[in-house]
């Protein structure tokens, strides 16, 4: 049967009056929505940040090719070109023994001027070298190998040493990943909890009021007639919950993201909640409502066998 707009007005009515008249339980459903969407949501917010500040760790991984003392500059740029036009590349510099012993001086800082007080342009023992920055972080061992290789190319063999960290990027790889994984296992556990604790709290609710479903059915009004309300209030009560916890989770971590960075000693960069708010609370919202509905459509089905 097509559901008049009529009928449907009523139902959205009464799920409405429903909300505010069961008092207390409607303010339980939406307490126990609020706290489980919120640890869900504190979670998600580590899990992303967690993920950010992995990636930035993966994507600062380059690749030295130190030079041979001497190449000349037409080999040097023939070497850059070949590097370059490998399709894992994204990036190739050219860093100038010169440019190189200025920026160890900067690493050093003024405590060790004593000890390179005798390294000048003329004497320099810092070599050539080319950064090497690729698309995806994982292809860097993958790479340097295929450097490496380009030495078999060239009679002159231009390059010196390819330096990426082996054995540390690795482990930085494997740690990255593990972390991923793990907080992917973590949210959707937890998912699943408050989905199961909230439904719960719902059919606490309708079990409190199985006398007058009983008494609908007897009078004669049909399944879909009595369900529909119902439908409508569990969205409602996980609406609300979801908006709520979402303004909460605005307010902490916009409060949290300023205190972060305002404190230099920290060195955390969070993720700003405007570049993530979209998918937390459409997350949330989607969340609260399906389970609201869910929680009520199940709860409500075996009073309906009168």
């Amino acid at each position: 049967m097509v559901m008049s707009f009529k009928t449907f007005l009523r139902h959205v009515r009464e799920g409405f009056k429903n909300v505010f008249r069961n008092g207390w339980m409607s303010v339980a459903s939406i307490t126990s929505i609020v706290v489980s969407l919120f640890v869900l949501g504190v979670f998600i917010l580590l899990v992303l940040n967690v993920n950010s500040i992995a990636d930035k760790a993966d994507s600062q991984v380059q690749i030295n090719v130190h030079l041979t003392l001497n190449t000349d500059e037409k080999l040097r740029e023939t070497l850059q070109n070949e590097i370059g036009s490998m399709p894992e590349v994204s990036k190739v510099e050219f860093v100038s023994k010169e440019q190189g012993l200025k920026e160890f001086r900067e690493d050093m800082g003024p405590d060790a001027a004593e000890l390179l007080e005798g390294f000048d342009e003329d004497n320099n023992p810092l070599p050539d070298k080319l950064l090497v920055e690729v698309i995806e972080p994982t292809t860097v061992p993958f790479v340097a190998d295929k450097i490496e290789a380009l030495n078999k190319t060239h009679e002159e063999q231009p390059i010196y040493k390819v330096n990426y960290g082996k054995g540390s990027v690795e482990t930085l790889f494997k740690i990255t990943r593990a972390v991923r994984n793990i907080g992917f296992i973590f949210v959707a556990g937890l998912a699943l909890m408050s989905m199961f604790l909230i439904s719960n709290t719902i059919r606490v609710t309708i079990l409190a009021r199985r006398k007058e479903i009983g008494i609908m059915k007897l009078v004669g009004a049909t399944n879909y007639f009595i369900r529909w309300p119902f439908f409508i209030e569990g969205a409602l009560i996980g609406l609300i919950g979801s908006l709520v916890t979402s303004g909460v989770l605005y307010i902490g971590y916009s409060s949290l993201t300023h205190s972060v960075q305002g404190d230099p000693m920290l060195g955390l960069q969070l993720i700003p909640f405007e570049d993530i708010w979209v998918l937390l609370c459409g997350l949330l919202v989607g969340l609260g409502v399906l389970i609201g509905v869910w929680g009520s459509t199940v709860s409500i089905r075996k009073f309906l066998r009168v």
